[in-house]
């Protein structure tokens, strides 16, 4: 396979700056693809705040790119910074990037975030431009970098570095479009011949995630299941019709997970390391996780952990409407997670009545979640859709059986004890409703009570390959399939 010249340009990228899986991908596959034998290059916003939080340091290039946007003629110096030898290309404009939230307040957005990526999309074009190899591939990520290949097309075409770059364009999540009103396109310069519904136009606005779509060589998802579930008005949000249109580009390819990151057999955050052949580290990480969180001590109590943005997506009905009755049977629950203030409310409510028996920490914290990962015995993960999801790959990282509901990526990367006992790592239920759930969760306490069964399903799940070098294989294959076309 050729050396390839890539680019990722994306709105968000661990450890620099991160709101969800996103940037776990834009983070993570770049090292996959680099361990291949590729030069990757991935651009950011520079949001320093962000990076100074997560004591990230830069350094300031020679170069900066003076950039047109809404009536102001802007000057956007560029950094550089480099993470176990990637590189980061980081695009400055402070008062668009330095604030509190990446997108928005919380559980809000930035009325300006069309103006703030369509800059960082032009920037970002015209630095991957100044790189000393012509690119091969650009690979855009979500509706934050959806005009990418429009402008590609219609506005850089010229730019000799890039002219020849195919884009791909992955959809990490269909729910967040990116709609804004249409006046924004003769603000920025947004090509407005495109401006029709078998384009970028959606119900009278500008959709970012069309644009995506119709304009770029190749679509992905970041599973093959959420692939095909978003060609249906279920899960299509709209959009299922127009990418029925598209589907002789549209690939689906799971995400994987930084192994040496997240590995009980090394992880610090742990009282006790563990791995497959040699668990008894995780019998240790479950008495301390039950200490810490006030709850009864005990080997032989199921302790089921959930670890969430408390949502809708994620089933948080799903699991407010059976906690009192799993409690009721004598099951434990810890709970890590923020977002709908009910559900939050609600949460506190059942814990503060049990706290011998539930456990909820509002907000999130990476080594506590370690924690929880490490010693929970069942991961409970009721969503609703699921493009990819890492909770379950972190929760069988770190052996921890989980429950799934049937969907996207979950159904993907769970293997369903139903299906197939001798390499299950997990049990899945395929109704959104309480009762489907709570039938899967007394499924999977059956099985944990037999100890021989438990002890295959948590040696499987410890085993399994969620490492990101079989889908950087993957992805570089469509690289090199695009580049033939």
């Amino acid at each position: 396979m050729a050396k390839l010249n890539i680019v990722f340009i994306a709105s968000e990228a661990s450890p620099l700056a991160k709101t969800g899986g996103l940037a776990d991908v834009a983070g993570s596959l770049p090292h996959a693809l680099q361990h291949l034998g590729h030069q990757v290059t991935v651009i950011l916003p520079f949001y320093r705040r962000h990076l100074i939080t997560n004591k990230i340091k830069s350094t300031p290039l020679n170069n900066s790119i003076e950039m047109w946007a809404d009536g102001v003629q802007r000057h956007c110096p560029l950094h550089e910074t480099f993470v176990n030898n990637l590189r980061f290309i980081l695009i400055e404009q402070d008062d668009l990037y330095d604030r509190e939230g990446l997108y928005g307040p919380t559980g809000g957005a930035y009325e300006d975030n069309l103006l703030r990526y369509m800059l960082f999309d032009r920037v970002a074009l015209e630095a991957a431009s100044r790189l000393k190899e012509k690119v091969d591939i650009i690979h855009c990520h979500d509706w934050q970098t959806g005009m990418i290949p429009l402008l590609l097309q219609t506005q850089y075409q010229h730019h000799a570095g890039i002219a020849r770059a195919k884009t791909v364009y992955t959809i990490h999540n269909l729910a967040y479009q990116g709609n804004f009103p249409p006046e924004w396109i003769h603000r920025l310069g947004i090509p407005s011949h495109h401006f029709h519904p078998a384009d970028f136009e959606f119900h009278g606005q500008i959709n970012c995630m069309k644009a995506g779509i119709a304009s770029a060589h190749a679509i992905t998802t970041v599973s093959p299941s959420y692939a095909e579930e978003i060609l249906t008005p279920e899960y299509g949000c709209e959009l299922d019709g127009f990418l029925q249109h598209h589907t002789g580009k549209l690939f689906g390819i799971v995400n994987g997970l930084d192994i040496e990151a997240w590995n009980p057999a090394s992880d610090k955050a742990l009282i006790a390391n563990y791995k497959a052949g040699s668990t008894a580290g995780k019998k240790k990480c479950k008495a301390a996780i039950q200490l810490e969180f006030g709850l009864e001590v005990s080997t032989n109590t199921p302790l089921m952990v959930l670890i969430s943005r408390l949502a809708e997506q994620k089933g948080i009905d799903l699991l407010l409407a059976n906690a009192q009755r799993w409690i009721d049977r004598g099951y434990q629950l810890a709970v890590l997670g923020s977002g709908d203030p009910h559900s939050e409310q609600a949460l506190h409510q059942i814990a503060d009545a049990n706290s011998k028996q539930m456990h909820f920490w509002r907000g999130f914290n990476e080594n506590l979640a370690r924690r929880i990962y490490a010693g929970g015995d069942i991961f409970l993960m009721p969503s609703r859709f699921e493009p990819c999801g890492l909770g379950q790959l972190m929760a069988m990282r770190y052996g921890t059986v989980p429950v799934v509901r049937a969907t996207g990526g979950l159904k993907d990367t769970v293997i369903d004890h139903g299906h197939s006992k001798s390499t299950a790592t997990g049990v899945h239920f395929t109704d959104a409703t309480p009762e489907a759930f709570d039938d899967a969760v007394e499924y999977a306490i059956g099985l944990y009570r037999n100890s021989t069964i438990w002890s295959r399903m948590r040696s499987n799940a410890l085993k399994r390959d969620s490492s990101w070098e079989a889908s950087a294989a993957d992805y570089a294959k469509l690289y090199e399939q695009l580049l033939k076309a």
